[in-house]
């Protein structure tokens, strides 16, 4: 020990060392409670109804003579529209998407078995709208009238054979606010569960994400699509980080 060093010096130095350990050990202990949080997820559901009804009707008509081949598809056109009327449809719910007209002859890559068919196709696509989706389900099912009729429906798009209904909720907006509510809710009462059993406090939030709004269908099981559903399950999920105190 040099000349210029005191008891004094050396007590002052061991307060020092000291302090210094106290603040370093105390701002381990906080950074180490800062640490602690629980991840909990909170859901919340809702049975919703569809209110809007989407249905694709694709005719088809064929003839070797193109004006008698339109003629037919006029005819199942105005068939359609007074199936529609029957079952509570107006002519202003249904508007024509696309007519297509189709020469056998001027397909270069026909095989020999299409020159003996009709040579000309035409095919219509009307596409049916309503805001009362409930009528649209009930006139699908009686798809059986329009082949008595003689319209002729082409396979292709939509949710059945012949192109069946698609079903679509639109007010997802005005649920949001309420759900999301609700699903916080949720998942603070499970954090606050899960503080009691580990003998804890809730802090704030540590970290939160609003999962995707899902709509679902109502009968979950295979091969049962969303959109072919009137009744629908809205779902959200959301995911909240709470800090724990003691």
């Amino acid at each position: 020990m040099n000349g210029n060093s005191s008891p004094g010096n050396a007590i002052l130095l061991a307060i020092a060392i000291t302090l210094a350990g106290w603040f370093i050990g105390g701002g381990f202990v906080r950074s180490r409670t800062a640490d602690r949080f629980v991840t909990v997820k909170g859901v919340a559901e809702r049975i919703v109804d569809a209110d809007i009804g989407l249905w694709p009707l694709r005719l088809v008509a064929t003839d070797n003579v193109l004006g008698n081949a339109q003629t037919k598809i006029e005819a199942q056109r105005t068939a359609v529209m007074a199936f529609l009327q029957k079952h509570g449809l107006e002519s202003a719910d249904t508007e024509i998407q696309g007519v297509e007209v189709n020469d056998v002859r001027a397909n270069p890559y026909r095989g020999p078995g299409e020159m003996a068919g009709d040579r000309y196709i035409v095919n219509m696509l009307l596409m049916v709208r309503s805001d009362q989706p409930e009528k649209i389900l009930a006139a699908s099912q009686q798809v059986g009238e329009l082949l008595s009729a003689g319209v002729v429906l082409s396979s292709g798009g939509g949710g059945g054979p012949f192109g069946g209904p698609t079903f679509v909720f639109s007010k997802l907006n005005d649920l949001k606010p309420e759900m999301i509510a609700e699903a916080t809710s949720s998942a603070r009462k499970a954090a606050e569960q899960f503080a009691k059993d580990s003998r804890s406090k809730i802090g704030g939030i540590r970290r939160a994400s609003q999962g995707v709004f899902e709509i679902q269908p109502r009968d979950q099981a295979m091969g049962i699509m969303e959109g072919s559903q009137l009744h629908k399950t809205l779902r959200v999920v959301s995911t909240i980080d709470y800090y724990l105190t003691h």
